[in-house]
């Protein structure tokens, strides 16, 4: 009886200790002048959230994150009226952890061009993603397939298109 206390106290225990190294990641924003920033878990989620109902796959789901174009804005950024000429060949590699990665043109993140709010999220359903899909999402509403909605995303990257 003893051993088993015992084993169930591991598993609590381990499960504990997983979830401060989940909560820790961080997001690294590479802009085109090659300097970076990293956003933590803690700033993202303090940062202003959205929410969009979306279908996933074969069933409705409730995402909640920071619209993508706020999350490069807290990295420097620029977008918006600045946003002209060569700059509007310029992308937005998003990376994830699996080493799957999406492109995304700046001006179609960009609330001043348009009409949808691509999202990174950090909840779905009302729950933090768990470690198969988080800590961030991308959630791009619109897109006919979910094909650019990486999970697990660790890096966003803007590259010049030439």
């Amino acid at each position: 009886m003893r051993f088993t206390d015992s084993r169930a106290c591991l598993v609590v225990v381990f499960a504990l200790t997983m979830v401060p190294s989940v909560m820790a990641q961080s997001l690294q924003v590479v802009r085109l002048d090659g300097t970076s920033t990293t956003l933590t878990a803690a700033q993202i989620a303090g940062a202003p959230h959205v929410t969009v109902d979306v279908k996933d796959h074969d069933s409705q789901a409730k995402f909640e994150g920071v619209a993508l174009s706020a999350v490069l804005a807290l990295a420097g950024v620029q977008s918006g009226g600045a946003m002209r000429g060569p700059q509007l060949s310029q992308a937005l590699l998003v990376e994830a952890s699996d080493g799957y990665k999406v492109v995304f043109a700046l001006a179609e993140i960009d609330p001043d061009f348009a009409t949808r709010e691509i999202i990174l999220a950090d909840k779905r359903d009302g729950k933090p993603l768990d470690a198969k899909q988080g800590p961030f999402r991308i959630v791009a509403p619109g897109d006919k397939q979910p094909a650019r909605w990486a999970r697990m995303v660790t890096s966003l990257r803007v590259v010049a298109v030439k």
